[in-house]
Order: structure tokens, then C-alpha cells, then sequence
């Protein structure tokens, strides 16, 4: 579908799956009002809030941005919504242009709110890894949540969560996805100015050692056996970790594709045990479906006699966990 509206060649892959609030016309144009600039909404669920923190941290480049689009519903900014300041409601009262979701569903109240979100989102972008991976919450997957509850509150009979923490994607369509821990400023900058000129985010899914490679940093694992996960992690940081001569702790999750056999090969022979392996994968972007293999890959390298751990010869960096 064109109409020519902001957002209608925004983004492709998941359009088929959106529901029909994706293709009615853009919120602004529903409005009485004369405000016609596309509206905005951040929404926040089981996360750390530091996603959220990014789109303000663009400070100077938000003064250029509300000359565009009108930010109606964003909790960690203002407590109102709309023009008229009325108090803004959890689950907002939309329509709303476009809605930048953090965080993953741990609840069941989780699940009926962003559902709700969906229903009155024309375009929903997920941002940050909790919300793309179901973040470090994602760790109890792996566990018992009944026992890590009783560990942590005084009173576990009072604490409702979901046995999963999942991303966003697992409960409703999802139109894009930016990933890291926490998002990198200029591509949420990108994102939002890609709708408002209704094209494509120009969002690379190259590999963090294509950015080492650009800004002439020297391969910590070649030269130095550093364990790292820039082949197959997601760029966005600009190579931070390795321009200081740590390896890469996979912040901004998996890029297309990954070829996780070799890395774990790779990671076995840098001197990572196999329990050392499965807790690296396990970090920001712990269920992402990319990484449900590692387990296997990690035990054919302890099977094939590569579990035994060789002193690290990098400069003193330690596990990533």
C-alpha cells in the first residue's frame, strides 16, 4: 500500500504481519485538531529505563525533531499527554503515528498492555535488547523463576511474573527492531527521521569487526588471543570494547546469520571453557533465537577434547559475566 503517508515504505519484512491499525491513516490527520504533525510514543516495560534515557540524551537533536513530530505519550519525559496536558495513562489513549516500545513482557499485565499498544500503534518499533531479546530478565529462562522469586522478595507470594521473559515480537508484530544495550543514539535518530521521510532505516547488519576494520583498530583475538564476539554481533557501538583492547561482550545482539559454529570454536581455542562459552551468549541478549544452539556447539567442542582452558594471553580482561 502508498498513500504517501509518512511510514507507508517503513520498514519492510514484517508489514504483512501488521495488524489493521498499521494501514489506516496517520493518527494526526484523525485528529480535529490542527496540529498535523505525526504523533510519538514511548512505551516502557520490564527494562532498565537506559533505552528510553538515549532518545533524550539527543537533546540538540530533539529541538530539530518536535518541529516534526509531537511527542503525545513518553511517562519518563512528562506525566501529560496531548496538547491539552491531560495526565497520561499507563497504557495511553493513542492513536498514535509511531510507538518506540523498551523492554520485554515478564508479566501477564505485560502481555494485555502492549497488545493494547499494537492495537493503537500505526508503526511499532521495538528498541534495546531487552525488548528485541527479552534482555538480562531473560536469564531465568534458563531456571527455576519460582526459586529465583523466593531468593529475592521477602514476600514471593505477592510477586506475579510470566515463567518466560520474551521479546516484544513474541506477543505482536513488530514493524522494526534496533538492537543494543543500550540503543546507539545516531541510529535511533536514524529510525525516527527514516519514518518521518516514509523510506527504509539505513540501519547496517555488518558485524562489529567491519567497525574495528574501518577505524583501524588492531583484531584483539588475532594479536592478543582476547576472546570476542565481534564476528558475529551486531554493529552499533562503534567496536568500543576493542579499540581498549577488551573484547566484544555482544551488547547489540546477533547479526544476520551468524556463523556460531566457528565462533565457539574460536572462543574454545582463545581458552574458554565450555561453561565460560554458554555465559557469554547468556549476557544482554540471553533468548535470542539465534544463540538456542550454542549449547550444542559448546558440548561438540568439550566432546572433540577443546574444554580445556589455556591461560588467557590478552591484556587482563575478564569473562564479560
Amino acid at each position: 500500500m502508498d498513500t504517501g503517508q509518512p511510514g507507508d515504505s517503513f520498514p519492510p519484512g514484517t508489514m504483512d504481519r501488521a495488524p489493521a491499525a498499521a494501514d489506516q491513516e496517520p493518527a494526526a490527520d484523525r485528529r480535529s485538531g490542527e496540529d498535523s504533525r505525526p504523533t510519538l510514543a514511548v512505551w516502557k516495560f520490564a527494562s532498565c529505563d537506559g533505552c528510553q534515557l538515549t532518545l533524550l540524551d539527543l537533546e540538540d537533536e530533539l529541538l530539530g525533531l518536535a518541529d516534526r513530530i509531537r511527542i503525545e505519550h513518553f511517562l519518563e519525559m512528562s506525566a501529560a499527554e496531548g496538547p491539552d496536558g491531560r495526565r497520561a495513562e499507563l497504557a495511553g489513549r493513542g492513536p498514535y503515528d509511531l510507538s518506540l516500545v523498551e523492554g520485554s513482557i515478564t508479566t501477564g499485565e505485560d502481555a494485555d498492555r502492549i497488545r493494547h499498544v499494537r492495537s493503537v500503534s500505526r508503526r511499532l518499533v521495538t528498541i534495546g535488547a531487552c525488548a528485541t531479546a527479552g534482555g538480562i530478565q531473560a536469564l531465568r529462562n534458563f531456571g527455576d523463576v519460582a526459586e529465583f522469586r523466593a531468593a529475592v522478595y521477602a514476600h514471593p507470594q505477592y510477586i506475579s511474573a510470566l515463567e518466560n521473559s520474551t521479546p516484544i515480537s513474541a506477543h505482536v508484530p513488530v514493524d522494526f527492531e534496533l538492537r543494543g544495550c543500550p540503543i546507539d543514539r545516531r541510529q535511533l535518530l536514524e529510525v525516527v527521521t527514516a519514518y518521518l521521510a516514509g523510506r527504509k532505516p539505513g540501519i547496517p547488519d555488518h558485524s562489529v569487526c567491519f567497525e574495528c576494520k574501518r577505524r583501524g583498530t588492531t583484531c584483539v583475538t588475532v594479536a592478543h588471543g582476547t576472546p570476542c564476539l565481534g564476528p558475529v554481533t551486531h554493529s552499533g557501538c562503534g567496536a568500543i570494547c576493542p579499540a581498549y583492547g577488551r573484547g566484544c561482550y555482544g551488547c547489540f545482539g546477533p547479526v544476520d546469520r551468524p556463523n556460531l559454529r566457528s565462533m565457539v570454536a574460536q572462543l574454545g581455542r582463545d581458552g574458554m571453557s565450555e561453561r565460560d562459552i554458554l555465559r557469554v551468549f547468556r549476557t544482554f541478549n540471553a533468548a535470542s533465537p539465534e544463540y538456542a544452539c550454542v549449547p550444542d556447539l559448546a558440548a561438540e567442542g568439550r566432546d572433540a577434547g577443546q574444554d580445556e582452558p589455556r591461560a588467557p594471553t590478552d591484556t587482563g580482561q575478564e569473562g564479560p559475566v
